[in-house]
């Protein structure tokens, strides 16, 4: 209840000072960065070189790379066909091709599932949806931005993004069994705490609820394919294709099923890709996904 009381607070209170003309609200970019390149390093540091890798894990570190490839498929199709522009359908990749797996997943998950369902959630989010960011999200972010290809700058923002660099280097820690010492994963544990209170607050910055907005069509889309066709899919790909019918599955269903992942809001809007209505997807996504998680949680118990 704390962790969920701690994400509208700093949703709101974004949107309060957001009406406060004194108030400096171009602020989020600063925000935005802190966020991208000191917390996620510091949660990815502290998180990877722990996971104990088998075959089983393939399920749930995949399921946010296939979910991120669905949204890619459909939107980038469906936004050529209807003449989007590259930022629109860049933005919508993003937003409805990743969940929250670790704001909202991990105190979600903990509560339905007891601490015991940390370690799938973790494996969703470490080595699946947060390295999908780091990387597809970053092609994507850089090829809609621009609006077309140059294959050699796209790469160099890849493997120059901190967290992917942290991300190579806690996988290297993990083959070689190596952690830090106890008082630096402190520290890593409390930069990485910083993440949520200060994403959601750039997030509120940002949001606006404007009724004559051109993205109400667009929020509708994207949310929809968000929190019921993607953990629809995974859910008949896993269960009845593949056969699997344990607890990690369930949990794995349910964090596929989360609202819009804030760091690919926060990537969209740094990258200049609708900042406004990627704003609007976390906005609108995580009070509507605490809804359409009820009703997903209640599907997965009859698995």
């Amino acid at each position: 209840m704390n962790n969920f009381i701690l994400i509208f607070f700093f949703l709101f209170l974004g949107l309060l000072l957001k009406n406060i003309k004194q108030f400096p609200t171009h602020i989020y970019k600063s925000i935005n960065k802190i966020v991208i390149y000191l917390c996620l390093p510091a949660i990815t540091l502290y998180h990877i070189p722990k996971i104990k890798w088998s075959n089983e894990l393939l399920f749930p570190i995949g399921a946010g790379w296939i979910s991120f490839l669905l949204a890619f498929v459909f939107f980038h199709f469906l936004g050529k066909r209807l003449g989007w522009s590259n930022k629109l359908i860049g933005c919508l990749i993003l937003t409805a091709g990743l969940s929250n797996s670790s704001f909202l997943g991990y105190p979600i998950v903990e509560a339905l599932f007891g601490k015991k369902g940390l370690e799938t959630a973790v494996l969703v989010d470490q080595p699946g949806t947060f390295v999908v960011v780091s990387t597809l999200g970053v092609f994507v972010a850089a090829f809609y931005s621009k609006g077309s290809p140059d294959a050699l700058s796209i790469f160099k923002k890849i493997i120059f993004f901190p967290p992917f660099i942290t991300f190579i280097v806690a996988c290297l820690m993990n083959v070689f069994e190596y952690d830090l010492e106890l008082n630096l994963q402190s520290l890593l544990l409390k930069l990485g705490s910083l993440v949520t209170p200060l994403a959601l607050f750039s997030v509120g910055l940002q949001l606006s609820f404007d009724r004559k907005s051109q993205h109400w069509q667009f929020l509708r889309l994207g949310l929809f394919f968000r929190l019921i066709v993607t953990p629809f899919i995974i859910l008949v790909l896993y269960v009845f294709v593949f056969n699997r019918h344990s607890e990690a599955i369930k949990i794995t269903i349910i964090e596929i099923a989360m609202a819009p992942m804030i760091t690919g809001a926060i990537l969209a809007s740094t990258y200049g890709l609708k900042p406004k209505l990627s704003s609007m997807m976390i906005g609108f996504g995580i009070p509507i996904s605490f809804v359409t998680l009820a009703i997903w949680y209640f599907v997965v118990s009859f698995i």
